[in-house]
C-alpha cells in the first residue's frame, strides 16, 4: 500500500487537524479525542494512513495526550530537532504524510524501551482491530493485543 502526502485527505482535516498536521500545531492537553482510547487496534496518519502505533504500546503517561513506548514501524515515524518555543525537542513526523506528530522524550517507561511518543490525536485515525483486515493493516495484527 502506498503511503502519500494526499491532498484529498488533507482538504478534509478539520481546522483543528489541519493546524496540528500541516502547521505543526499542538492541541490543547486532555482535549484529544484518543487520550483515553483503550480499545485494540493501531493509530495511522490521518492525511496518509501509513501505520504509527499500536495499542499495545499504548500507556497512560500523564502527559495530557496519547503515549506510546515505541512505533509500530519505526521506517513511517521521522525524527527532528525542534528547537521552537526556547527548548529543544525531538519532533516526531510520519515519513511519507510528512505530518507533524509530536515529540519524543526519554521519560518513558524504562522496562519498555525508556521512550515516551506524546502524540497529538489530531494527527492520528484509530483502526479498531476488528477493522484491521478489512482497511488493509491485516500484517499488523500480530503487533495488537487480543480482545
Amino acid at each position: 500500500m502506498p503511503y502519500t502526502k494526499d491532498p484529498d485527505a488533507i482538504a478534509r482535516l478539520s481546522p483543528e487537524e489541519y493546524r496540528v498536521t500541516q502547521e505543526s500545531g499542538t492541541e490543547r492537553p486532555g482535549t484529544g479525542a484518543l487520550l483515553d482510547n483503550k480499545e485494540p487496534g493501531i493509530y495511522v496518519d490521518i492525511v496518509s494512513g501509513e501505520p504509527l502505533f499500536a495499542s499495545s504500546d499504548k500507556y497512560e503517561s500523564g502527559c495530557g495526550w496519547p503515549s506510546f513506548t515505541k512505533p509500530i514501524e519505526p521506517a513511517h515515524i521521522n525524527e527532528l530537532r525542534d528547537t521552537t518555543h526556547g527548548m529543544i525537542r525531538t519532533e516526531v513526523r510520519s515519513t511519507h504524510g510528512d505530518s507533524h506528530l509530536g515529540h519524543v522524550f526519554p521519560d518513558g517507561p524504562r522496562d519498555r524501551g525508556g521512550l515516551r511518543y506524546c502524540i497529538n490525536s489530531a494527527s492520528l485515525r484509530f483502526i479498531h482491530r476488528d477493522e484491521m483486515e478489512a482497511e488493509g493493516y491485516g500484517d499488523y495484527l500480530n503487533q495488537v493485543e487480543d480482545i
